[in-house]
């Protein structure tokens, strides 16, 4: 087996996790239900490359995803950082203070109340076997959509996974309501003690030890704030300790985050940010994937995306990294299976291989997802699934035709005409059939098919148009006034992603470069302080600039 293990860092990726988990869930409980989709039993999915199997201190088996969340102190709502809903660690009833022998008072925040989605899910686990009926069922599932629509605050808020006591880690001197966390600069002295780095590291390596033959760690950060200096520095000891396991880095942002700024010196600083991000990130990774538009509303028009909401925006974000993360367990079958359920599997280092086009240099890919994906029609429509997608990664060219591009694409759970599940051979069959169809071919492409569509679990907004049906086929026009459909109307949803390591990202690099060159080196300018006040300044400024160029050049040249 080929493990892979996930890391988390910062508030929306961890809201972006949440749903991925999510999604996880229901694919093993739908594997194990004799009601459900037969092709959810059948999906040929290894589970156990994000999954892992133990015992509590109880003896009580236990299946965790393999995976290190790190997020501001408070951000965990109403789940403790053990792993369980509603109930605190050891460590935060008894102060353990050895260098004071005076009195010691303890303020306690009030704790979190779990809102209505987790006490059902508190009461499913104490009184399993129980059931209301259907009827009853139905209405009180109609108050959790609506519960959850209307009332998540933090990701645990809608999280039905059970996570492992080494998982979650809240960093100190962050709070979920300071709200000047906001920049690279901000998180340096935060990070810059050493026991709580070593205490994430420590975390990590209890995951990546365990693993048979780990085939990558596949790393979420939201890189609009501090955070992306936090996990900076993890990702420099995480290419220290583990030098031949590659990592994939998905660098993702809530619409808010978007927000106009008030005054020059904060358009500095977040330019700024976003050029120092950039580059440090993408120094310390393997295939870097930015994710996140300024706004989500306008996707497509079988969606109905609430910018303002991190439900919403992150519910998308998740289901594309899902849909990326398939090839990476496909099982190894008979031939006569593979072509039935799935087809194109590879691990984290074959996709950066690919996308790299057979080099070994760091690579930024621009990522395109059709959610749902429509189905496949006859010979005059080829070019469906191609023209479905949408860009995910803000700032890229328009321009889709790119003859040095090279292409990864997944798709699973699409509907033939007849509103059946397709078959692995039609797929691959339409597919090919519309990039030969192409002006301009891309220079490599290759292709994942699964039969397995995306589940929709009961914790996902309400975000699909009336034109979406219960296994996410495309009915027709959306009715005006109607109300957007959730898990209680859509059971599933076929999906596309693409990642494509073309010339479509250069605006992205460039305009950072450029802002970098403008606002922070060139005589006189306005944020060289800046840059100094980050630990960015001097010999060592000049060496790390030096090295983004040339890495900046190269991205370029590629494609020129």
């Amino acid at each position: 087996m080929r493990e892979v293990v996930t890391v988390q860092v910062g508030g929306f990726a961890n809201f972006v996790g949440s749903h991925f988990w999510n999604f996880q869930d229901e694919l093993l409980g739908l594997a194990d239900d004799p009601g459900a989709d037969p092709v959810f039993r059948t999906a040929a999915l290894d589970m156990d490359v994000l999954y892992r199997a133990g015992e509590t201190h109880q003896s009580v088996a236990s299946y965790c995803p393999r995976l290190v969340s790190v997020g501001s102190r408070g951000s965990l709502g109403s789940l403790s950082s053990s792993g369980t809903l509603g109930s605190s660690s050891a460590a935060a009833d008894e102060p353990n203070i050895f260098t004071w022998s005076g009195k010691v008072t303890k303020s306690v925040a009030k704790p979190h109340e779990r809102n209505l989605f987790l006490q059902s899910l508190s009461e499913e686990e104490q009184n399993p076997s129980s059931s209301d009926g259907q009827n009853n069922a139905s209405v009180e599932d109609k108050d959790l959509v609506a519960n959850l629509e209307n009332g998540v605050k933090f990701w645990t808020d809608y999280s039905k996974v059970q996570y492992h006591p080494q998982s979650l880690y809240e960093l100190y001197g962050s709070w979920t309501d300071f709200d000047r966390f906001d920049n690279y600069g901000t998180a340096k002295e935060v990070v810059s003690e050493w026991s709580q780095m070593e205490e994430m590291n420590e975390r990590l390596r209890f995951f990546v030890e365990e693993c048979d033959h780990i085939q990558g760690i596949q790393f979420l950060v939201d890189d609009s704030g501090g955070f992306a200096s936090v996990a900076a520095q993890f990702l420099e000891s995480i290419v220290d300790d583990y030098t031949n396991t590659p990592v994939m880095l998905y660098c993702v942002r809530n619409p808010d985050s978007y927000g106009s700024s008030r005054n020059q010196c904060e358009t500095i600083i977040r330019s700024l940010h976003d050029a120092v991000s950039l580059s440090k990130l993408s120094y310390y990774c393997n295939l870097m994937v930015p994710i996140g538009l300024p706004s989500l509303s306008y996707l497509s028009p079988l969606l109905s995306i609430k910018d303002e909401k991190h439900f919403h925006s992150s519910a998308i974000c998740a289901a594309a990294m899902h849909s990326l993360s398939i090839p990476f367990r496909l099982q190894h079958v008979g031939p006569a299976s593979d072509s039935a359920h799935s087809s194109g599997k590879l691990d984290i280092g074959e996709l950066v291989h690919i996308l790299s086009d057979q080099g070994r240099q760091n690579m930024i890919t621009a990522l395109d997802v059709a959610m749902p994906a429509p189905s496949l029609t006859d010979r005059t429509d080829l070019r469906n699934i191609q023209r479905s997608l949408h860009s995910l990664t803000p700032e890229i060219s328009d321009e889709d035709e790119d003859p040095y591009a090279v292409e990864s694409m997944v798709v699973h759970g699409v509907l033939d005409a007849g509103g059946k599940r397709a078959s692995i051979s039609q797929v691959k069959e339409s597919i090919c059939s519309a990039l030969e169809g192409r002006a301009t071919k891309p220079k490599f492409s290759h292709l994942s098919v699964s039969r397995c569509p995306l589940p929709i679990p009961l914790p996902f907004p309400s975000i699909f148009s009336s034109s979406v049906g219960q296994q996410g086929e495309i009915l027709g026009t959306s009715h005006a006034g109607a109300r957007p459909k959730g898990p209680l109307a859509v059971g599933s949803v076929p999906m596309a992603a693409r990642l494509r390591s073309s010339s479509a990202i250069a605006p992205f690099i460039e305009r950072r470069s450029a802002s970098l060159q403008r606002l922070g080196v060139a005589r006189g300018t306005l944020g060289s302080q800046v840059l100094h006040d980050w630990g960015l300044g001097g010999r060592r400024s000049r060496t790390w600039l030096s090295t983004w160029r040339r890495c900046c050049a190269r991205f370029t040249r590629k494609w020129t």
